[in-house]
């Protein structure tokens, strides 16, 4: 496993000082996460970029990749105790862990800082708010490469429903962005692989009985579930994935649109204006409007700076609103010194709604350090 070299404790303080200015509760939370509860999230792919333990009961666990599930769940446990809708915003520091890509040797433990957030209040603003801090953050660090990449998962959204997409279209689209392959199929018209089978079997049954026909072929075959997956959170991600794979395909007219929002790359403000005309002014304002006020707030970042690329996405799979990663020119996109973005969705997934928002950001101390070594 690659460690990152120390970084000096003066440039550690000076990008530790704007999370301690941002007011947060600072917490810690288990160096072991259940690895049902990422699989559940993010899909089967993202295994082989865990590094897996064994937990309490013999139950599968991954050292943690990132804080954000943590946190999160951290904060629906306190919200439970509380037994109302509780808000939070929480700091922290420690290690994160990754499993490199096949072929690479970057498998390593890393340093983050960051800040979670689940607030009421204009997104907008607060969208704006976590930028600033992991901008100044990372600016601490001394290099003066630095950019800022943004990416809007809502407005990708939005632009879908203004084309006429419906809400599993647009989710099965939503979730292709991570996957070349699987979004150049939507892209082309192509039909989706068949589902398996079991899953056409399963499927066409109700829950309950969905997972004791599941329970019973594990009996027979002996087999033994892996990754802390039960029957039914099985039946559950089966299920779902059917509905989105039997929404119907788009138009070749939409399809086209797609692809053409997907290049949109530029400036913000550029950017945007071609969105609104690719949408031809349809359902975009308010996702507009907003982006408006992010950027009047983060003025302090120099608009050469950043750029909006409609296309962009961040590999785990639970921002679904504005999201950003600030970037070094001597690193390369695949190392960003911090990223974050919004993910209001995070807690219903998690199994307790909130009626807050979230939102969040992190910094790399090692990446952000001028004398990092690539």
């Amino acid at each position: 496993m690659r460690l990152e070299a120390p970084v000096p404790e003066a440039i550690l303080a000076a990008i530790r000082a704007p999370f301690e200015a941002a007011r947060g509760i600072a917490v810690e939370i288990p160096l072991a996460e259940p690895l049902s509860v990422y699989l559940d999230l993010t899909g089967e792919a993202l295994r082989e970029r865990l590094f897996l333990v064994q937990g309490p009961e013999r139950e599968d666990h991954c050292l943690r990749p990132d804080f954000t599930v943590g946190i999160a769940r951290n904060h629906l446990e306190r919200s439970a105790v509380a037994s109302e809708q509780t808000s939070g915003r929480y700091i922290y520091e420690g290690p994160a862990f990754r499993v490199a890509p096949a072929g690479s040797a970057r498998s390593e433990q890393f340093l983050q800082i960051g800040l979670e957030a689940f607030e009421s209040g204009d997104a907008a603003d607060a969208d704006a708010e976590v930028v600033l801090l992991a901008w100044r953050a990372a600016t601490a660090g001394g290099r003066a490469d630095l950019s800022l990449a943004l990416g809007d998962i809502a407005l990708f959204r939005a632009f879908l429903a203004a084309i006429g997409a419906n809400d599993d279209a647009a989710a099965r689209l939503t979730l292709a962005l991570a996957h070349p392959a699987r979004l150049e199929r939507e892209l082309t018209g192509e039909a989706a692989p068949a589902s398996s089978p079991l899953a056409g079997l399963l499927v066409g049954l109700d829950e309950a009985k969905a997972i004791a026909v599941l329970e019973d072929i594990w009996s027979l075959s002996r087999i033994e579930p892996v990754g802390g997956r039960g029957a039914a959170d099985i039946v559950h991600r089966l299920t779902a994935r059917a509905t989105l794979a039997a929404a119907p395909r788009l138009s070749s007219e939409a399809r086209e649109l797609v692809r053409l929002y997907l290049t949109i790359e530029d400036q913000p403000a550029a950017a945007f204006e071609a969105i609104g005309r690719l949408a031809r002014g349809k359902g975009l304002d308010e996702a507009l409007t907003a982006w408006s006020r992010r950027l009047a707030a983060m003025a302090e970042i120099p608009a050469a700076r950043m750029r909006f690329a409609a296309g962009f996405h961040r590999p785990f799979g639970y921002y679904d609103g504005a999201l950003f990663e600030v970037r070094s020119a001597a690193l390369g996109e695949d190392q960003p010194v911090a990223a974050g973005g919004r993910y209001d969705n995070l807690p219903a997934r998690l199994g307790r709604p909130l009626k807050t928002g979230a939102v969040g950001c992190m910094v790399r101390p090692a990446r952000a350090w001028k004398e990092c070594d690539a």
